[in-house]
């Protein structure tokens, strides 16, 4: 074997190594989170309620995928495997595409995805107003979510929450506020912030896009690395 065939074989080993305990790591907490008892008190305790179930499932294959990924990239690396490198070359190359695919919908349809968020919301206003104890536990986490965020509504500010806004201005109310001018408004008598809580959580979604461009972009090069390596030691063993 040559010094170049040996530092690609290693240097694949060591990347696909790598990406494999990252899997495993991934895979061990998320089930850990969704299967055990105080796994499910921390999630519940850390989201005010909000059931966020549907996204460690989500990390649970995500978690799958990476530790597959990684074995087939390390085997076919040590082993010389020609088939294990040509399947872990096309299973990365179709989540690199499936990647690209889905920055160029969000970027697409992004100003349609804000829509539908704002479109949720009002139908969701319509709930504050009404009475009903089928309506109490979204009451209850909206008013979880002003107080810790410092937001008031989610369309039209204080005045979405019609009758009901006596029961539950306490979390709208702004407390230690220096600028009273620039973040609270009045409304019935009382200062009230005047962000609305659909505002905070679609410019929190733009502000960490740069972010998650960020981490995307981090991720694709490592694929793209991962892709060379894989093919070059493909070819290299197909020399022999």
């Amino acid at each position: 074997m040559s010094a170049v065939s040996g530092f690609i074989k290693y240097s694949m080993f060591i990347f696909n190594f790598i990406f494999w305990i990252c899997g495993c790591v991934i895979l061990g907490v998320s089930i850990y989170a969704r299967v055990s008892k105080h796994g499910e008190e921390l999630i519940n305790e850390e989201t005010s309620g909000v059931d966020i179930f549907a996204a460690v499932n989500l990390l649970i294959a995500v978690g799958t995928i990476i530790m597959v990924l990684g074995f087939l990239g390390c085997c076919g690396a040590m082993k010389e495997s020609r088939c294990m490198l040509l399947l872990f070359f096309i299973s990365l190359l179709l989540i690199a595409i499936l990647q690209i695919v889905a920055g160029i919908l969000g970027i697409v349809y992004k100003s349609k995805i804000e829509e539908s968020f704002k479109k949720n919301f009002q139908e969701q206003v319509e709930i504050l107003d009404q009475d009903g104890t089928e309506y109490e536990t979204f009451k209850n986490d909206l008013d979880a979510f002003q107080k810790k965020f410092k937001c008031c509504g989610l369309i039209n500010g204080a005045a979405d929450w019609g009758k009901n806004f006596d029961k539950y201005s306490a979390s709208c109310e702004c407390t230690n506020i220096t600028n009273t001018n620039d973040v609270c408004v009045s409304y019935m008598g009382k200062q009230v912030y005047k962000e609305t809580c659909g505002d905070y959580i679609i410019n929190f979604l733009k502000k960490n896009l740069v972010v998650v461009a960020g981490v995307a972009f981090g991720v694709a090069v490592i694929e793209m690395l991962g892709l060379v390596f894989s093919m070059v030691l493909y070819c290299q063993i197909g020399k022999k």
